[in-house]
């Protein structure tokens, strides 16, 4: 499935440059097709040591409504999240096609983009992880579940 398939991940309502910059690093050390924002403007700085902005495109989506309207046809839109109904990460499958989602790690992700997601997956921790540290183990889970999978 690595030659099939796309995945791309994003943060909505990120706090810090320095979040979206340590996950497009991730992104593109592992073969997102893109990133994105929501909510916020990414401006270029120091954790992105790779200039990943290079070969990795990021998409920056004024709001939820945009970010929604955006995402590419048959595509699974998967929060992570921790909530009541979350699925563990170990446990979960990866879709072909999937666009990550990450809240703000002071509020989560909005109910508008939550309600809309076909799955939400979490991270089991004792403390609530830096969002770009979360979505890279997201990533990190994803390419070696596929390369087990090939």
């Amino acid at each position: 499935m690595s030659e099939r398939g796309f995945y791309s991940i994003g943060i909505a309502g990120s706090k810090t440059p320095a979040n979206v910059g340590t996950l497009w690093r991730t992104a593109g050390n592992m073969g997102a097709a893109y990133i994105f924002t929501v909510g916020k403007r990414y401006p270029v700085q120091a954790s992105d040591t790779i200039k990943a902005w290079k070969h990795v495109p990021l998409f920056e989506f004024p709001g939820a409504d945009e970010f929604l309207a955006a995402i590419p046809k048959d595509c699974k839109l998967i929060g992570i999240e921790q909530t009541d109904h979350s699925r563990d990460l170990p446990r979960f499958v990866h879709p072909e096609r999937a666009c990550y989602v990450l809240g703000a790690e002071d509020r989560g992700l909005a109910p508008e983009i939550l309600s809309e997601c076909a799955h939400v997956i979490a991270i089991e921790s004792e403390r609530c992880l830096n969002v770009a540290v979360a979505g890279s183990i997201v990533i990190y889970d994803r390419q070696t579940k596929l390369d087990a999978a090939e």
